[in-house]
């Protein structure tokens, strides 16, 4: 991978442990941004929360190619140079998930503790679920939509949920020059292109790697099918530390479907190094 600067990052808190957010395709750290408050309230002094955009999101820098090694080597070079010498917790979704497991196992002095959240140390196959999105934002027509509104609306026969479609739409740019994607969407469907060769949907070779020996808590949407009972094993094999915390109601974005949950837990596991009892 190859880009232009550091990733882009947002701070909240001003005291505290420090922890970090990555988030999915197609998401900004900023989608982090409630949970982040909530982990660090009151006042900001409880944690010191990092959401960073990963490269080929947000007002990140693009890549000319997709490699989860050097995702994680750029979240690794960020945290480093925002606190010197410190640990992190780190909190990662889907493929913000897979990039944090790499982070973790190729920068064990850095991470402290690991979070993470309904993906698994697996390949996917493809981005299947990801293509119609990916063909409807191809085909928006930028050059004739003069409002947000008039986007959402040409977009609801792509995904009819309007909480998707914000998603999604987050990722739509206006400047001086008109409308353009914050996400490398080129890369993106190039990558969905490769079919079953999807290096998004893969997850890298950790064969060279020792495993990561820090706490690790893996939050499970009970109605997401991101991962099942065979991931267990795998999952151990390089984090066996990790406790697995199974969210009742939610799916694949547990963070939006149980917000509760997952601040509870973030609390606990920078307090203990672990779960709550409970979830």
């Amino acid at each position: 991978m190859t880009s232009a600067g550091p990733l882009n990052t947002l701070a909240v808190g001003s005291a505290g442990p420090r922890i970090a957010f990555v988030h999915g395709l197609f998401g900004q750290g900023r989608n982090w941004n409630q949970i982040a408050k909530s982990v660090a309230w009151p006042n900001g002094t409880q944690a010191r929360a990092l959401l960073i955009d990963l490269p080929d999101h947000g007002r990140s820098p693009w890549s000319e190619e997709f490699s989860y090694a050097a995702y994680a080597d750029a979240v690794a070079a960020t945290l480093r140079a925002a606190a010197p010498g410190e640990e992190w917790t780190l909190v990662g979704h889907s493929l913000g998930g897979k990039t944090s497991m790499l982070a973790a196992l190729q920068h064990p002095d850095l991470i402290a503790r690991l979070c993470v959240v309904d993906i698994a140390p697996k390949s996917y196959g493809d981005l299947h679920r990801f293509s119609a999105y990916i063909d409807g934002m191809q085909r928006l027509p930028l050059g004739e939509i003069a409002t947000r509104e008039e986007a959402d609306d040409w977009f609801t026969a792509v995904e009819p949920d309007p909480g998707v479609r914000a998603f999604l739409l987050q990722n739509l740019r206006r400047d001086h020059d008109g409308w353009s994607w914050r996400a490398n969407l080129d890369l993106i469907a190039a990558d969905a292109a490769r079919g079953e060769q999807s290096r998004i949907a893969d997850f890298p070779d950790t064969s060279g790697l020792a495993p990561y020996e820090g706490p690790v808590v893996w939050l499970v949407g009970a109605e997401s099918r991101y991962v099942t009972d065979d991931d267990s094993a795998p999952m151990r094999a390089l984090f066996p530390q990790v406790r697995k915390v199974t969210v009742k109601g939610a799916g694949h974005w547990v963070h939006t479907d149980a917000p509760a949950v997952v601040i509870e837990t973030l609390r606990r596991l920078l307090r203990t190094g672990g779960p709550p009892p409970t979830s």
